[in-house]
């Protein structure tokens, strides 16, 4: 898999450094770090393209296209994270320059990527017959049967799949591991604040590692889901980690 990336601002710059999982990358623990990280490979080498695409334009832009690299390379997939509107508009002819047969726009922020115009670049891409996903928020994204998208949640990252090992009448937590990761990296932080933590106080635990690591999803009321998205993107954890003691005890009895 090739993937072109797209993005402006702070988030698609943690999606990138979670792909290439570089030593520096994550930093959430501090001087308590344990370097959990070091056995998941870097994807750095499906990565053929990345852009940083300017957030200050004007008001209005005629010519979009002039925004964007002249040159882009072949691709299989493109992630648009948290572009400007008017440059979110030309994806579909990035993504036909480039040969792509799908593209993600994740959605951390409407504000950014307005539902009525993310709506319509999806159709407009699946028009030209390229697969198109618009998660909200990234970590919501599944296997969808579209095979673009579904090879890159196979490679690890999309909606949070967690095993977990629970101790004697599964009141602690003995063993965390993340199988498939949030885009932004959070899952790792999660799992290690989970382990030999107790089970009863599982919400309170994921809860207070998501906001620390911390989630940058907006905190905006975001109308389509009824809550925000930061909210969402807590509950998509939460429920990972549910799944996750389900089988868990499962295997206990």
């Amino acid at each position: 898999m090739r993937v072109n990336i797209f993005y402006s601002g702070e988030f698609g710059k943690r999606v990138i450094g979670n792909l290439v999982n570089s030593d520096s990358f994550c930093v959430a623990c501090g001087d308590l770090c344990d370097h959990c990280r070091e056995l998941r490979p870097g994807l750095g080498n499906i990565i053929t393209g990345i852009f940083e695409l300017r957030n200050d334009l004007p008001d209005f832009v005629e010519e979009p296209m002039e925004y964007m690299p002249e040159q882009v390379p072949a691709c299989d997939l493109i992630l648009a994270i948290d572009l400007n509107p008017d440059l979110l508009t030309v994806v579909p002819q990035l993504a036909e320059k480039s040969g792509a047969k799908g593209v993600i726009i994740p959605v951390d922020d409407s504000r950014v990527v307005p539902a009525g115009l993310a709506e319509q670049v999806k159709q407009q891409l699946e028009q030209r017959g390229i697969e198109c996903e618009c998660p909200k928020p990234f970590c919501a994204l599944d296997l969808t049967g579209k095979k673009s998208i579904d090879d890159f949640v196979k490679l690890g990252f999309g909606k949070p799949v967690l095993k977990v090992d629970l101790g004697h009448a599964d009141e602690i937590f003995t063993h965390a591991e993340v199988l498939r990761d949030a885009p932004c990296g959070s899952t790792w932080f999660v799992a290690k604040k989970l382990k030999w933590s107790d089970v009863k106080d599982y919400k309170e635990t994921i809860s207070g590692a998501h906001h620390s690591y911390p989630c940058t999803a907006s905190m905006e009321r975001d109308p389509q889901i009824g809550d925000t998205i930061l909210h969402e993107a807590g509950y998509i954890i939460r429920k990972s980690a549910e799944e996750a003691m389900e089988n868990a005890s499962r295997k206990n009895r």
